[in-house]
């Protein structure tokens, strides 16, 4: 009886782990048409009785603002360009700081943000963060550095209901994505960490201080000349 279990389960495993593959081979090309944290977003939103429009338009690379790129980088993963998924010594601080009590510290990269909103659900577990790192290594594996941060900002959420850069842009600013300036990036990219408690739009003092920073770490970065270190990186 033994042998049969660990014979189906190491077979199911190997299922998922090939249909898992050839799923983010295909999304190294194809736009993903939605997100796992959409579907979630839409099912909270029947919960509460409160159904919402979800508002996303896919763009390419070349059609997001640079600064948008940068600010990004800046303000959630400044290592993006180094690592390959994983920022250790990000994780090592965050585990201290957890430890010693007060509010939760993350250390998420853009690559395991990237692979727990398009696949899998928000709440903390052992088992959501396994298969982060799963789908963590196969995205650093398969996709480029322009790939990953290309899905990530035509997925992440800039508030309810609103995702991606090109619904950000004119949500917040009645503009494209493709237009954005310096300022305006950095209030997008300000808000990341908490996109439904805060606003990119009307920033009380935190954030207006936080995307004052951003942009200084932008500069400090390289401005738009940052973007080649991520040219060709696989």
């Amino acid at each position: 009886m033994l042998s049969t279990i660990f014979h189906r389960v190491a077979r199911i495993l190997l299922w998922f782990a090939v249909v898992s593959f050839l799923l983010v081979l295909v999304l190294r090309w194809v736009p993903p048409p939605f997100t796992a944290l959409m579907i979630e977003r839409k099912v909270e939103s029947w919960i509460d009785g409160e159904p919402i429009d979800l508002q996303r338009d896919w763009v390419s690379w070349d059609k997001i603002a640079d600064p948008l790129k940068v600010a990004v980088i800046a303000g959630e993963d400044q290592k993006f360009a180094e690592h390959w998924g994983f920022d250790v010594s990000a994780i090592q601080a965050a585990i201290i700081h957890n430890e010693r009590g007060g509010s939760i510290r993350g250390a998420s990269t853009l690559s395991q943000q990237v692979a727990k909103n398009l696949f899998l659900w928000s709440s903390r577990s052992y088992l959501r963060k396994a298969l982060e790192a799963w789908f963590t290594a196969l995205i650093e594996l398969l996709w480029s550095k322009e790939r990953i941060l290309e899905v990530y900002l035509n997925s992440v959420e800039w508030d309810d209901g609103v995702f991606g850069a090109e619904a950000a842009a004119r949500h917040h600013f009645h503009t494209s994505a493709a237009n954005l300036s310096i300022q305006q990036a950095s209030y997008l990219a300000a808000v990341l960490p908490n996109p439904r408690k805060w606003s990119a739009s009307s920033p009380g003092s935190y954030i207006s201080r936080r995307a004052g920073w951003i942009r200084q770490q932008m500069r400090q970065l390289g401005g738009d000349g940052y973007l080649t270190q991520l040219s060709g990186k696989q």
